[in-house]
């Protein structure tokens, strides 16, 4: 490997690949960037990432923090290194004989590795985001998304923007999921309890929130798993239908609309605050004058019915 190769990468994605100059270990071999990773991975498996730490590892290794820098050059490198560890998953086989291979299917499967991982290390979604993907594992995992999509009639960078949607959608999913079980935990106070659930909907009234009224009233708003209703599975869905009416719309050659421009952001100024405050108490006076409105239409409606029925009553008895 060129020595212009590792130059040219950050420390921690060349020692991933293996084109790292590597420091001469000891006769007993005892330290290693495999043990200092793997000891960094059982830290933050086991105390949260906030836990990982140079002196920490060290520790648990039984040698002196200084150590670790003849291998690695900061603790950025090691938690770069166990984000990569981690993502080395089962890959499924390419099979190439399959001449229509299920892509919906393929991408269902590539998603849900996401969760996976965060799953089994609650700690992944913690390490930034700094640039693309570059180690080797990070790679695999995407050509692995890419092959899914090898024979959509789609351009590179629609593959990209695909592979980023989706990763993007069980990422974030994978989050919530892992702080609403950290919230269930025994020491954590209950927030789907039946005395919760009453108190939420005393406060959560018809006329201040008009439509999110009924869907707590109806148990759906705190979700406690007896609904059968998987958030995930249902969000990813309702994902590849529209990649697949996009794909439908690629094959059949209809013009498609071009992405609109990003809508420019609400500038943070108290005046704006002022006016949206302001805009959202115009909008629940309307909503009580409205409910103010049906109720006088509907007294009025009950008034003229009750009048027609006398009226019907006493015709009734000079008929007679």
């Amino acid at each position: 490997m060129p020595d212009d190769v590792e130059a040219a990468l950050p420390r921690a994605v060349a020692l991933s690949w293996g084109v790292a100059e590597r420091p001469q270990r000891g006769p007993k071999r005892e330290l290693s960037i495999e043990r200092i990773v793997d000891t960094a991975i059982a830290i933050a498996d086991s105390d949260g990432l906030a836990a990982v730490s140079m002196s920490r590892i060290a520790g648990d290794l039984g040698f002196t923090t200084m150590s670790l820098y003849r291998y690695v050059t900061s603790k950025d490198d090691v938690l770069a290194l166990m984000q990569d560890a981690v993502c080395d998953v089962p890959i499924p086989p390419d099979d190439e004989d399959d001449a229509a291979p299920d892509w919906r299917q393929g991408l269902r499967e590539w998603a849900m590795a996401s969760i996976h991982v965060i799953e089994a290390h609650p700690w992944f979604p913690d390490i930034p985001i700094t640039g693309v993907p570059l180690m080797p594992n990070n790679l695999a995992v995407l050509d692995w998304g890419l092959r899914v999509m090898r024979a959509l009639p789609l351009s590179h960078a629609e593959k990209m923007s695909v592979a980023l949607l989706l990763s993007s959608y069980a990422r974030a999913v994978g989050i919530v999921e892992r702080d609403m079980r950290l919230s269930r935990r025994d020491d954590a106070p209950p927030q789907n309890g039946e005395a919760f659930v009453a108190a939420l909907g005393e406060l959560v009234t018809p006329e201040r929130f008009p439509d999110l009224a009924p869907l707590v009233g109806s148990g759906a708003y705190v979700d406690d798993g007896s609904d059968g209703q998987d958030d995930f599975a249902f969000g990813l869905e309702r994902i590849l239908d529209g990649i697949e009416r996009y794909v439908a719309a690629r094959e059949q050659g209809e013009e498609l609309s071009p992405a609109p421009e990003r809508p420019e952001a609400v500038p943070n100024d108290k005046t704006v605050r002022e006016a949206s405050k302001a805009r959202r108490e115009a909008e629940k006076a309307l909503r009580e004058a409205r409910k103010r409105e049906r109720e006088t239409i509907e007294r009025a409606r009950e008034r003229i019915q009750r009048e027609t029925e006398k009226a019907a009553r006493e015709a009734e008895r000079r008929g007679r």
